[in-house]
């Protein structure tokens, strides 16, 4: 059952909507100066075309072919690789000074709208596939079935909805009077174990593609309550065993080693952040074949905003800010020494959408090369979707989903901030 359910979910994500394909019967032949077909071989070939239908690379082609009838894309003065794929981004909105304000004031609808306009920007910076780890329900999965639809342009988007999280925690609502608190409370928020299994099902019912859970504080969150372990290991089985038996992964933002080894300790699949990430954190995801996704944007841009003079960040938030921000580096460092797997993801959504790339010049300071930087965007960051199959390189037979750049991206991984050509699904998005 549970890979039927993970089938049709595949299905339904991967699914081309006829406004948005090519023409029918239409071949495109992308004609790529350089090529970075499979990015976990590495190789990259000189001279090459891809060959398109339906969506899908049929063929790598030696030299620059074409058909007659068939669509030229001319990339020879480019390097070509897959579409680049963001783990963690909050698509529907944006953190500015009047984020607590929109917090009482934007409709669903409104959400939905802002999400347009990010997702728009997300695809045009060379993001194909994005997963959205929390969000209001209603806007994000309208968002999601309306980019798939081909009504909205954007990234294909798996979506968690309303995080899973405690009573008064990191994921709840936060310092706003009681009345206010009560309104806005998501129904995801629970307490003990039999309450966190009816959450976990109750997203899944409304349409969560992944569960993700707030397992300790959190940075933003506006309280005081530390970045520590928030759910009981009981109630972090519970959700785990809920969400395997139906058939989603389950990833959770962790900042406190505590946190991070109970969820571990219960299977869960990912860590988003892990800035306090230990040895035995280490261990455990190495043992689980669990993904860590950084987010070392985040960290980054929260230290900035809270130690610099337009500071507008409430005093909850800029103690954690200062806290945890500069530790993300160096715990993404050790964990890669350590050999744990690492997706990329950004948090995007704390900083701003469309400057997604900047992840990269970061993951290459933890020590990564440019060449595991970008295969932590496609590759590794595939696989820990659950999409290898589909997404990741432009191997015969995935979805054509692409992006060009001048310049080489494994010598100056920087110029994936200036992706001059995108296409998702075979059809052209930028220019």
């Amino acid at each position: 059952m549970q890979r039927l359910l993970a089938g049709a979910l595949m299905a339904a994500a991967f699914a081309l909507p006829a406004a948005a394909q090519a023409p029918a019967g239409q071949t495109t032949f992308v004609q790529a100066g350089r090529l970075l077909a499979d990015p976990a071989s590495g190789r990259v070939e000189a001279q090459k075309t891809l060959v398109i239908q339906s969506g899908r690379v049929v063929r790598i082609a030696d030299g620059y072919v074409s058909e007659p009838g068939g669509k030229v894309v001319d990339l020879q003065d480019s390097f070509v690789l897959p579409g680049l794929i963001d783990s963690h981004v909050h698509i529907t909105g944006e953190q500015n000074p009047n984020s607590r304000l929109e917090t009482v004031t934007q409709s669903s609808a409104d959400l939905a709208m802002s999400g347009a306009r990010f997702a728009r920007r997300t695809l045009l910076a060379g993001f194909t596939t994005v997963a959205d780890l929390g969000a209001e329900n209603n806007a994000i999965f309208a968002l999601r079935r309306a980019i798939a639809r081909g009504d909205v342009m954007g990234p294909r988007i798996l979506a968690a909805g309303s995080s899973i999280s405690v009573h008064g925690g990191h994921g709840d609502i936060n310092g706003f009077s009681e009345d206010v608190m009560h309104v806005l409370r998501p129904g995801s928020v629970c307490s003990g174990a039999d309450d966190c299994r009816r959450a976990v099902r109750e997203q899944v019912w409304k349409g969560a593609d992944i569960i993700k859970i707030t397992a300790t504080g959190g940075v933003l969150s506006n309280t005081a309550a530390g970045l520590g372990q928030q759910f009981s290991q009981e109630e972090l089985d519970a959700i785990v065993d809920a969400a395997h038996r139906m058939g989603r992964k389950v990833t959770a933002h962790a900042h406190g080693g505590d946190g991070i080894n109970s969820f571990l300790k219960a299977g869960g699949d990912s860590i988003e952040h892990g800035t306090y990430l230990d040895n035995e954190g280490i261990a455990l995801l190495k043992k689980n074949r669990g993904y860590l996704v950084p987010t070392l944007m985040a960290g980054d841009f929260v230290y900035r905003v809270a130690s610099g003079p337009n500071n507008f960040l409430t005093p909850a938030q800029t103690a954690k800010a200062l806290e945890a921000g500069p530790k993300m580096l160096d715990m993404a460092r050790r964990a890669h020494q350590g050999g744990v797997k690492i997706a990329f993801g950004t948090d995007t959504g704390v900083s701003a959408h469309g400057q997604n790339a900047g992840e990269f010049a970061l993951l290459v300071r933890a020590g990564m090369t440019p060449l595991q930087a970008v295969q932590a965007a496609t590759v590794n960051a595939a696989d820990h979707l659950g999409l290898a199959a589909e997404i990741g390189a432009l191997t015969p037979g995935k979805a054509a989903d692409l992006i060009a750049v001048k310049g080489d991206p494994l010598s100056d991984v920087t110029v994936l901030q200036n992706v001059g050509y995108v296409m998702k699904g075979g059809v052209q998005a930028k220019p």
